[in-house]
């Protein structure tokens, strides 16, 4: 029987408090982490994903005080990101209540942190995160309309190509990829599909998509245009435009596998 469709709200936390950008821009206030993460597990999130989106520029670790109160209220599964360097950080915020870390920046500067968090606490507890755009000059590795790797919260560009990292996320023992279309992100216009598509037929770990939610119809098209395994959205949830369980009954009436 084929897995259930995922969906994934996000916390983009800054200062404590839930952001919100469009491009990873013009950041602005959407709300208090608790409440959200309480409004989205009691809604049937199937897992919630936060990430402290400035601590790989701030060079400091994940803030665990502000996990450990967005993990007192869930009864999901919890993935973390945000400055995540080592292994002994993975343990202390598995401790304060994460399921799962995120890994981005400090994977790209060091790839074998992948395998060694795999190899201590399983491949299932390591998303890595991607952040892309489109380009249309070529650098580093890539070719013009590649779609090249940012980091330190879609700040810096590194000259490494999507795909190619993608795969060897994969070999190296991550258990999800976790891509944001950057041009898409805050833009309410729907999912970079196509790029979902190529990411899930060339893999064969877990897709989250992320970047362009504006509505659930972007989410069913989404799933039924690509293999990926999973939307995560934030700005149609922190808004209320739309509810989790609104989402999945559409997804359902649309013939998706979703778990109520």
């Amino acid at each position: 029987m084929a897995l259930a469709k995922r969906i994934i709200p996000c916390l983009d936390v800054k200062d404590g408090r839930c952001v919100k950008g469009v491009n990873f821009q013009n950041l602005v206030d959407a709300g208090d982490i608790v409440e959200l993460a309480t409004r989205y597990s009691e809604q049937g999130a199937d897992e919630l994903v936060f990430l402290d989106i400035t601590a790989s520029y701030d060079k400091r670790e994940t803030e665990q005080s502000w996990v450990r109160s967005v993990a007192e209220v869930l009864n999901i599964p919890f993935t973390v990101g945000g400055g995540i360097s080592s292994e002994k950080q993975v343990e202390l915020l598995l401790k304060q209540g994460a399921d799962k870390v995120s890994v981005n920046s400090a994977a790209i500067r060091n790839p074998e942190l992948i395998t060694r968090i795999a190899k201590e606490f399983g491949s299932q507890c390591v998303v890595v995160a991607i952040d892309a755009k489109r380009e249309d000059k070529p650098f580093g590795t890539y070719r013009a309309g590649d779609w090249q790797l940012y980091v330190q919260g879609g700040r810096k560009p590194v000259g490494m190509e999507l795909m190619s990292w993608a795969k060897q996320a994969e070999e190296l023992g991550a258990g999800e990829i976790l891509f944001t279309s950057m041009d898409h992100d805050g833009t309410n216009n729907g999912f970079a599909i196509e790029q979902y598509d190529r990411l899930s037929n060339s893999l064969s770990i877990p897709i989250i998509a992320s970047g362009g939610a504006g509505s659930a119809q972007h989410i069913v098209e989404l799933f039924q245009n690509s293999g990926a395994d999973a939307a995560l959205a934030a700005g149609i949830f922190h808004r209320g435009e739309v509810t989790i369980a609104q989402v999945k009954q559409l997804m359902i009436n649309a013939g998706i596998y979703a778990r109520f």
